[in-house]
């Protein structure tokens, strides 16, 4: 469960890092820097590994939904 709440949340602020990075989203230092860009895509890419690691390990131990 700790890993489902932790992959979300990477996701959700990778995607809002992405659109500061790329000048999507305004009203900070991040905005247009595409460092944050790319480090945006490196935690959504982190937060959906996690968020598929755990629908593998609920699925192997017969708590998923198969």
């Amino acid at each position: 469960m700790v890993a489902i709440v932790i992959g979300v949340v990477l996701c959700l602020v990778g995607v809002v890092w992405i659109g500061q990075g790329i000048g999507l989203i305004h009203g900070s230092f991040m905005t247009g820097e595409a460092v944050w860009a790319v480090i945006g895509a490196v935690a959504l890419l982190f937060g959906a590994s996690l968020l598929v690691g755990a629908r593998r390990d609920r699925r192997d131990r017969g708590g998923g939904d198969g």
